[in-house]
């Protein structure tokens, strides 16, 4: 008898495989409604717009890192470690993970065409995401439903609290703070992409979400600890307190500081570029005692451990979410379905 067939999609942003693609990747990005509410043709027009003035900036970060992002090959670690866990995990299924990212290859209608030809007889998405939001996951899922029968598909919409992501960082935040001098005075910074706060004003859970990992973490620590955000783009008011304005506050209190990149599962560009070299290189000029930086949790086992059972889970349950997670009040929530 043929086993079930299981397609577990892990969802991303993506990132530009060259230089030459830098812009085309930032056309996809600006023209997700999620990102600017514009109808078309105007959202279109200012999609090209912004992606021609930021192309060079862009650019030259992804210089910095080899001429293109590392989030794709960092997945496929990923997707290759997740997949040997659910063999074991869900003996009846036959498991097959794979990639959809949003605004770069290999994009989601061409994993929707490989899945299909594959033959899956149940899919769970999942996004790379632990923290909801409307720009980021609930972005991936409403595409995915736009092309994939809904009633193939369960969603793995948050897991902020969820015990592997949390247990390891714990654990990579422990090993930074062991290799830092005895005699600095250290502050945990924990650093969460940015999102405009009228987002938040009208029902995005993501600040609270981020808040809620960060509480889970520090359950385990007695030490001073800030939560920030970074990577700000445009005019709009974004959450506070930014990144900068809390490694400025942590020189002018002469401690040191360990970055946890608090959002961000995978090494790219903000944490390789933003964290490892240019907010590195701000701490040294202003004199900061130590500067540390956490490992995203990438392939960490306690992290892939608990993806596997999150799949198992919706595979079990045959449900798209997990009750009460997030206060009724927020309008969106991943936890909801």
């Amino acid at each position: 008898m043929r086993r079930k067939k299981l397609a577990v999609v892990l969802m991303n942003l993506g990132g530009p495989d060259s230089l030459q693609n830098v812009r085309p990747f930032l056309s996809n990005l600006f023209s997700d409604p999620a990102i600017i509410g514009l109808p078309n043709p105007f959202r279109y027009l200012v999609a090209k717009l912004i992606s021609r003035r930021r192309e060079k900036k862009a650019q030259e970060i992804y210089r910095k890192l080899g001429g293109q992002s590392p989030l794709l090959e960092n997945t496929q670690a990923q997707q290759q470690a997740l997949e040997g866990l659910l063999h074991n995990l869900l003996p009846d299924w036959e498991c097959r993970v794979f990639i959809a990212m949003r605004y770069w290859h290999p994009l989601s209608a061409q994993t929707w065409e490989n899945v299909q030809t594959w033959g899956a007889d149940q899919i769970v998405a999942l996004p790379l995401y632990p923290q909801f939001s409307t720009t980021t996951t609930a972005s991936s899922l409403k595409l995915w439903r736009q092309l994939a029968p809904d009633t193939l598909t369960l969603q793995q919409g948050c897991y902020f609290q969820d015990p592997g992501f949390i247990t390891a960082y714990q654990d990579l935040i422990d090993q930074e703070i062991k290799a830092a001098p005895s005699q600095v005075k250290l502050r945990l910074l924990f650093s969460a992409h940015g999102i405009p706060q009228k987002l938040v004003d009208n029902g995005d859970p993501y600040q609270w979400q981020v808040e809620q990992s960060v509480a889970a973490i520090m359950a385990n620590f007695e030490i001073d600890h800030r939560i920030c955000y970074q990577s700000r783009v445009g005019p709009l008011k974004w959450l506070n307190p930014s990144l900068e304005a809390e490694i400025e506050q942590a020189a002018q209190e002469k401690v040191g500081i360990i970055i946890v990149p608090i959002t961000f599962v995978s090494e790219h560009s903000e944490t390789l570029v933003e964290l490892d070299m240019d907010f590195k290189e701000k701490s040294s000029e202003l004199g900061i005692p130590f500067y540390g930086r956490v490992a995203t949790v990438g392939t960490h086992p306690e992290f892939i451990a608990g993806l596997a059972r999150l799949v198992k889970a919706r595979v079990e349950t045959q449900l798209s979410y997990q009750a009460s997670l997030c206060p009724p009040e927020f309008k969106y929530c991943g936890c909801r379905g």
